[in-house]
């Protein structure tokens, strides 16, 4: 199922459950541009455009509305395997946003969602009651980036000791002085 479907499909069937977004379209020499507004100024040549990122094709869901769109991939549209769920880190924008990847068993491309929530206060539901292979992988994100799942139902640090302060995979985490220390150090 592509992006776009899946896109019609979710408005059709789900409505309000998608953000609005920027979309990526492909350009006459095989890269990506944002579209929308046809306002944006193309680079003069030898000049690169500022690159968006994130604009995207993707269905990008409404954090609170996860878990029903997460239900409606496995009843409705029959995909059995929630197989990845990463967190990116967009400083600049101030976002968090949440990639979930699911299969068929049998096959065939995957289906990513993504959902977006803002760094300071970065909280998505859980999708561990429907998904139990959502487990370990929340509770990386949690540990990781600091994004904190209600539902879940041991949300605790996964990788780093419990008395450890930060989210050492956040793009602001310091790599030097007292909370890091790096192979120069030692």
């Amino acid at each position: 199922m592509s992006s776009a479907e899946l896109k019609e499909r979710l408005a059709r069937d789900l409505p309000g459950v998608l953000m609005p977004t920027r979309t990526r379209t492909p350009t006459s020499n095989g890269g990506e541009a944002a579209a929308g507004d046809g306002k944006t100024a193309r680079p003069k040549r030898g000049e690169h455009a500022p690159v968006d990122l994130l604009a995207t094709d993707d269905a990008v869901v409404y954090p609170d509305r996860l878990p029903e769109v997460a239900r409606y991939v496995r009843d409705v549209l029959g995909y059995q395997l929630l197989s990845n769920i990463t967190a990116v880190d967009y400083l600049v924008d101030g976002v968090i946003e949440m990639v979930y990847h699911f299969f068929h068993l049998d096959g065939g491309p995957e289906l990513v969602i993504k959902t977006r929530v803002p760094r300071d206060n970065p909280v998505v539901p859980s999708l561990t009651d429907e998904w139990p292979g959502a487990n370990l992988q929340e509770r990386e994100a949690f540990d990781l980036f600091g994004v904190v799942f209600p539902g879940h139902p041991n949300l605790t640090r996964i990788y780093m000791w419990d008395e450890f302060e930060g989210w050492p995979m956040r793009k602001d985490f310091p790599k030097q002085g007292d909370k890091y220390f790096g192979e120069s150090e030692e």
